[in-house]
């Protein structure tokens, strides 16, 4: 995150914040962050982002929702995607008089985060949302089931700070569900899973706990997986459209098109996602060994500590594949996210390099130009003498 657009030079307001504000989850921790921001310059008022659309934003403060845009400076001073807002993060904004619209001047430090590597080739990070306290994943209990696919939205969202929470879907379609749901035990210890159907209006009494006053979820998972349905069923009301998916093969449609935020009557505020074909891992420091534990557990009695679990003698992890206690598919994801982690790493690096000495040309033109425009200076100073 850019220091500078959290360090704003801007002067918050500081009046008591009303209801409306509370709703979307402020509280004291917020108010302690907006007390550190640096007093000076126009007033601004705390807002969250419910709506993105591209660099579009829809912001909530305590006088209502308003469309909102960033200001040039923070545009500027942004070094990557993820330094711009997201859904769920708490931001400072001018509201402009007389008008719908405000403009963001800068972002209160965010307390987690989840992110992807953007879609496509370019080398750049995404925020998919801010600020959370639950991510429940999401698979359908159909042809889409997917263990490794599960494994994969665990690490980034273990990563994020939050907590992570396992729903299969579609409980009405699968004649075991209890079956599935080992499975996933069996790859995510420690996390929740659940069962549920919207359909049949089953399972939701085991969400209760998470759906708390000023609690903020993001659900996600793959498009066609029921995400909008879910919401919908939390929410005692159709707040997002939903499509039927291709029973041939389970794949669903694209019926949630943006990320946008809802304040459900249990209070909880739930954000809803749209769908993901592949979630490309931007970086991970403690989601691979949280999310796949056991096969550290196991490297720490290989015998050589830099084994690499191929060719070498005394290692823990190959016997544990032959003897059927770690499953060969899951360490096979491991290997194939820990390549891609890296990849990416040396990919972020290398563009990080040519960012750098872009801005140190730019920088080297400017003084270039600022010697000679002295030079000039004193020359037409002799000229007048």
């Amino acid at each position: 995150m850019n220091k500078e657009n959290q360090e704003n030079k801007q002067q918050p307001e500081t009046q008591e914040h009303k209801t409306l504000l509370q709703a979307y989850g402020w509280n004291e921790h917020w108010e302690v962050e907006l007390q550190r921001i640096a007093a000076g310059g126009v007033p601004l008022v705390p807002a969250r982002v419910v709506a993105q659309f591209s660099h579009q934003y829809r912001i909530v403060t305590d006088a209502g929702e308003q469309a909102a845009v960033v200001t040039g400076k923070f545009e500027f001073e942004a070094v990557n995607r993820g330094d711009f807002p997201a859904v769920g993060d708490w931001v400072l904004a001018q509201p402009l008089p007389g008008e719908a619209r405000a403009v963001i001047h800068a972002l209160l430090p965010r307390r987690s985060a989840m992110v992807r590597k953007e879609a496509g080739q370019r080398v750049d990070v995404q925020v998919i949302s801010a600020n959370l306290d639950y991510v429940f994943i999401t698979n359908a209990l159909n042809q889409d089931f997917n263990l490794r696919k599960i494994e994969r939205y665990l690490l980034a969202v273990w990563e994020s700070g939050a907590k992570p929470v396992v729903l299969l879907t579609k409980a009405d379609l699968c004649d075991d569900p209890d079956h599935y749901t080992a499975l996933v035990e069996g790859i995510a210890p420690g996390v929740p899973v659940h069962t549920v159907s919207a359909f049949e209006n089953q399972g939701r009494e085991a969400l209760a706990e998470y759906l708390l006053l000023g609690q903020t979820i993001a659900i996600t998972g793959s498009s066609g997986v029921g995400k909008s349905t879910l919401l919908n069923w939390l929410a005692d009301e159709e707040k997002q459209r939903v499509q039927q998916i291709r029973e041939s093969d389970a794949r669903g449609r694209h019926t949630t098109t943006h990320r946008e935020m809802f304040v459900t009557p249990s209070g909880a505020i739930i954000v809803d996602t749209p769908g993901m074909r592949e979630l490309q891992l931007w970086e991970s420091d403690e989601g691979m060994d949280t999310t796949f534990s056991d096969i550290g557990e196991l490297a720490a009695s290989c015998r050589f500590h830099d084994c690499r679990h191929v060719k070498e003698e005394g290692c823990a992890v190959k016997q544990a594949i032959a003897d059927g206690t770690l499953e060969q598919r899951r360490f096979a994801n491991f290997k194939k996210m820990e390549k891609e982690l890296a990849h990416m790493a040396r990919k972020e690096e290398s563009v990080n390099r040519r960012t750098k000495k872009q801005a140190e040309k730019r920088v080297s033109a400017k003084s270039r130009e600022g010697r000679r425009s002295a030079s000039a200076y004193v020359a037409d100073m002799g000229d007048d003498e």
